[in-house]
C-alpha cells in the first residue's frame, strides 16, 4: 500500500513549491544584476566627478577673469583721471596764452619775451595733446580688452549651464536604468524561484518516504548514514540508489531551465567533532567531509550530470545545525547537504 501511495504521489505533481524555489534563485540574480548596477553608478559616477572638475577649473577662470576686469577698470579710471588732468592743464595753458597773445596785443615792451613764452607754451600745448591722444588709445585699448573679458565670461556661463543640463540629463538616465534593472532582477528572481520550488518540489516526492532526509531552508539534508558506511566516502547501496533519484530530478530540471541560468547543484559535507585517529584512510574530518562531497558529485556525473553543474565542499565538524555532545546531536550533524543556487 506503501509503495501505491508513493506512486499516486509521484505522478501528482506539484508545481507551486517550484515558484518558491524559483524566487530564490532569483533572488540571487538581483544580486549579480545590482552588481552591475552598483558597477555602472560608479562608472556615472566618475564621469559626474570629472564634470565637477570641469565645472571647478572653469569657476576658477571665471574669478580670474574677473579679477583681470577689476584691474583693467582700475587702470581705465587711472588714465581717465590723467586725461582729465591733461584737459585742466590744456586749458590753462590755452588761459595763459590768450592772456599773453592779449598783451602782446596792447602793445607790451615784453613783446619778444611774449613771443618766447607763447612759442614755449605752445610746443607745451602739443606735447599735452601728443600725451592726451596717447591716453585716449590706451582708453580705447583697455574698452577692446573688457569687452573681450566680458565675451569670454559669458562664453565660461554658456559652458557651465550646459555642464549643469548634462549633469541632470545623466541623473536621469540613472535614475531610469535604475527602474528599468528593478524590473528585470524581479522578473529574474521570480523565474529562478520558480526551477527552484520545482526542483524541491520534484525532491519531496522522491524522497518524502525517508525519515533521515530532511528540508531545512533552501537545503536537502541527508543522514551521513542513508549514503555512507562509517568512517568511509564510498556509497552503499542505499545511498546509490538514493542518489539515482536525486540525478534523475536534475536531469529532468536542467532540460527546462533557460540557459542564460547559470545554476549548480552545491554538495556539501559536514561531519561530527569526533576526530579521528589519522590511522586510517583519512587524517582528519577536513578529508572525510570533502571525500564524501565529491563521492556524491562524482556519482551524479556518472549518472550524465553535467560536471558544470556541479560543486563539491567539505566543512569538517565546523559547521554544526545541533549543539550539543550527545549521540542524538552527532548523528544529527553528520550529513551530506545539497543546495540549489546560482555560480
Amino acid at each position: 500500500m506503501a509503495l501505491a501511495r508513493n506512486r499516486r504521489r509521484h505522478g501528482e505533481m506539484n508545481y507551486w513549491p517550484g515558484f518558491v524555489d524559483a524566487l530564490s534563485t532569483l533572488l540571487i540574480a538581483i544580486m549579480f544584476l545590482l552588481t552591475v548596477f552598483v558597477v555602472g553608478q560608479f562608472i556615472l559616477s566618475r564621469e559626474i566627478s570629472g564634470r565637477d572638475e570641469v565645472l571647478n577649473r572653469l569657476n576658477s577662470q571665471i574669478n580670474e577673469l574677473t579679477q583681470l576686469l577689476a584691474l583693467e577698470k582700475g587702470s581705465k579710471q587711472d588714465l581717465e583721471d590723467s586725461v582729465a588732468n591733461l584737459q585742466a592743464s590744456l586749458t590753462t595753458a590755452e588761459g595763459e596764452r590768450s592772456r599773453l597773445q592779449a598783451l602782446l596785443d596792447a602793445g607790451s615792451g615784453g613783446k619778444d619775451a611774449a613771443q618766447q613764452r607763447i612759442g614755449g607754451l605752445t610746443k607745451e600745448l602739443d606735447e599735452q595733446k601728443q600725451l592726451s591722444d596717447r591716453a585716449l588709445s590706451q582708453v580705447e585699448i583697455l574698452n577692446q580688452q573688457i569687452a573681450a573679458l566680458r565675451s569670454q565670461i559669458a562664453a565660461v556661463e554658456a559652458a557651465l549651464q550646459a555642464s549643469e543640463q548634462k549633469d541632470q540629463s545623466s541623473q536621469a538616465k540613472i535614475a531610469d536604468l535604475g527602474r528599468r534593472l528593478n524590473v528585470a532582477l524581479a522578473q529574474r528572481v521570480q523565474e529562478l524561484n520558480r526551477y527552484r520550488s520545482d526542483f524541491f518540489g520534484r525532491l519531496r516526492e522522491i524522497l518524502s518516504d525517508r525519515e533521515n532526509i530532511r528540508i531545512v531552508g533552501d537545503r536537502f539534508v541527508f543522514q551521513s548514514e542513508v549514503l555512507f558506511p562509517s568512517g568511509s566516502s564510498d556509497l552503499n547501496p542505499e545511498g546509490t540508489a538514493e542518489m539515482t533519484k536525486l540525478a534523475t530530478a536534475l536531469l529532468d530540471l536542467s532540460r527546462e531551465i533557460p540557459p542564460e541560468i547559470n545554476w549548480v547543484l552545491r554538495v556539501d559535507g559536514h561531519t561530527d567533532n569526533v576526530a579521528l585517529s589519522g590511522a586510517g584512510r583519512f587524517r582528519d574530518n577536513w578529508e572525510l567531509s570533502s571525500a564524501r562531497a565529491i563521492s556524491v558529485v562524482k556519482y551524479l556525473i556518472s549518472q550524465g550530470v553535467p560536471s558544470d553543474r556541479l560543486v563539491a565542499a567539505g566543512f569538517g565538524e565546523f559547521q554544526p545545525i545541533a549543539p550539543g555532545e550527545t549521540p542524538e546531536a552527532r548523528a544529527t550533524n553528520r550529513r551530506i547537504e545539497l543546495k540549489l543556487t546560482e555560480k
